[in-house]
């Protein structure tokens, strides 16, 4: 099973960052390498069980359902149900926790998924590169360094 790990500290306090990223829907306004996103059915985007359509900058077209949110905890996680890259059994996890020296926020996002051997180390340095760091750096753009 691949895993990637990416974490980063943001120059705002956790409970303003939530605020954008606990939006299962939001992706367009905080992942630069989304274009946009709709909830299926009409559902909350807050509501366990939901699934998000989106798609990427480049046409990919992906599914996810959301597994779990937590307001108390500052955390996500979800389901790839159809993707592009060639993975299974994704889930991935992002979580916010405040940082008080500085009212800053210590943000992670762990993933781990089955894939093809052969493309192991590829869509793990995407995943974690392309995907979360550079969710990260847009959030740190939005709130602060």
């Amino acid at each position: 099973m691949a895993r990637v790990y990416i974490s980063s500290v943001i120059g705002a306090p956790a409970d303003r960052i939530w605020q954008t990223v606990r939006d299962f829907n939001a992706l367009p306004d905080w992942v630069p390498a989304v274009r946009e996103s709709r909830i299926e059915g009409g559902q909350p985007s807050d509501r366990v069980g939901c699934v998000r359509a989106f798609r990427l900058q480049d046409g990919g077209f992906l599914r996810e359902r959301l597994l779990a949110l937590s307001d108390y905890d500052f955390s996500v996680s979800y389901a790839i149900l159809e993707s592009p890259m060639g993975v299974e059994n994704y889930i991935a996890t992002l979580k916010l926790a405040p940082i008080t020296d500085g009212n800053r926020t210590f943000a992670e996002w762990t993933a781990e998924f089955d894939c093809d051997p052969a493309n192991e180390a590829e869509l793990i340095d995407n995943i974690g590169t392309n995907v979360f760091q550079a969710a990260f750096d847009a959030l740190k753009a939005r709130f602060g360094a």
